[in-house]
């Protein structure tokens, strides 16, 4: 299955038709207990936790969707966090980049710090800044790549071989880019991480994380972790998971068609002071193509963007991302409000940064929906300044 494209692994891998009915579709094992033959003797499943079948075709799917050995599903994006760093135990010395999900962050200080771990955050764009980070003794590098909002792209194949001659494990988390754009392991990753509630679900209807990585005996602590300690996703979630992954490469291409070319129009257009999107061609080999994220910094104050945020009509103002409709958010005060205000400034997070998930909508229905909210916020901007006066 492997050897297939990638379209056809999203659509078979991992699922075969149900032996009883002949359902194409992996059914959804609502059970929480399996009954058994003789004590001990059963089919391979005792007590939902620990496993079902929903979840184990999902996680065939996965595996080869990333080129793992193994995937293990999770409850959510943060839960799956949450096993690799209780696997490192206390003492462990994590050096992540800089510019990362709040949630991430909010886990590692005000969590595994708590219980004796100890983080360092580089900018891992900046040549020779993760070599010194790992100067001394580290048990993880965690990169994201885009990173979480400021679509930041580090060298993943370097890293990891810098990482590799000191004898560090590096975690990808490839949340926004999905296995379709790019695939962690290939490029010399020890562990794939995703929030499945984005692009992997992809309809915005479901909460899961994921763990995809080819060591067994990672793979084997990860597991027991899992079932001792509980996060383990809903057999309807797998199923839902199972569901959007069909269409993930249908609907990454629509999504980054969209953000294209909203990135070319929103790069000429005189109220955006600056735009961020990944630049797909700074690593050959790595990313296929940039993505359907795109963050914008305007052109005036930081109420000013709060306004175009709250102006928009088919973006809609929310947190999260990666599903077929279109978001919009300000991450200074949603995403990435637990990240402190000093700690944002030094990774480059401005206030006033707005992230826009590209969704799959009509193209032109999108750009006339974002002129809608610069007219809106700038009208009132100009209104609130008393460059518009009354004539009364």
């Amino acid at each position: 299955m492997n050897q297939e494209g990638f379209g056809t692994r999203a659509i078979h891998a991992g699922q075969s038709p149900d032996p009883v009915t002949g359902a194409i579709m992996t059914p959804i094992y609502q059970t929480s207990t399996y009954v058994q033959s003789a004590p001990a003797e059963h089919k391979g499943y005792v007590y939902a936790r620990g496993d079902n079948p929903t979840r184990r075709a999902l996680e065939g799917c996965l595996a080869s969707l990333e080129g793992a050995k193994q995937a293990i599903a999770t409850a959510s994006g943060l839960a799956a966090s949450t096993i690799v760093l209780t696997d490192l135990g206390a003492g462990a010395r994590i050096v992540a980049g800089n510019d990362l999900y709040g949630g991430t962050y909010r886990l590692f200080e005000r969590v595994f710090r708590k219980m004796g771990q100890n983080f360092e955050y580089v900018d891992t764009t900046v040549p020779g800044a993760l070599a010194r980070a790992l100067e001394k003794k580290a048990d993880l590098v965690w990169l994201e790549s885009p990173t979480n909002p400021l679509l930041k792209v580090t060298d993943l194949r370097a890293a990891c071989a810098l990482a590799k001659e000191r004898g560090v494990p590096v975690l990808v988390d490839n949340t926004f880019a999905s296995p379709y754009l790019q695939r962690p392991l290939a490029l010399g990753a020890d562990v794939v991480l995703h929030s499945m509630t984005k692009y992997l679900g992809g309809h915005s209807d479901l909460i899961g994380g994921c763990l995809c990585l080819s060591d067994p005996d990672r793979a084997t602590r990860y597991r027991f972790l899992l079932n001792a300690t509980g996060p383990v996703p809903a057999p309807l979630d797998c199923f839902l998971v199972l569901r959007g992954l069909k269409t993930l490469h249908v609907r990454m291409d629509r999504h980054c068609d969209n953000a294209e070319a909203l990135v070319a129009w929103l790069r000429g257009h005189p109220r955006v002071k600056r735009v961020y999107y990944p630049d797909s061609s700074a690593f050959p080999g790595q990313m296929s193509r940039g993505g359907g994220m795109v963050s914008l910094e305007l052109d005036g104050s930081v109420e000013t963007g709060k306004r175009f945020c709250s102006s928009t009509r088919l973006f809609s103002l929310a947190e999260s991302l990666g599903g077929v409709e279109s978001l919009i958010e300000h991450p200074a005060s949603m995403t990435h409000a637990s990240i402190p205000a000093e700690e944002r400034r030094k990774a480059g997070l401005a206030d006033g940064l707005i992230r826009l998930s590209v969704g799959i909508e009509d193209l032109a229905d999108l750009r006339a929906d974002l002129e809608g909210a610069f007219e809106a916020a700038y009208s009132a901007a100009r209104v609130g300044s008393g460059a518009i006066s009354s004539t009364s």
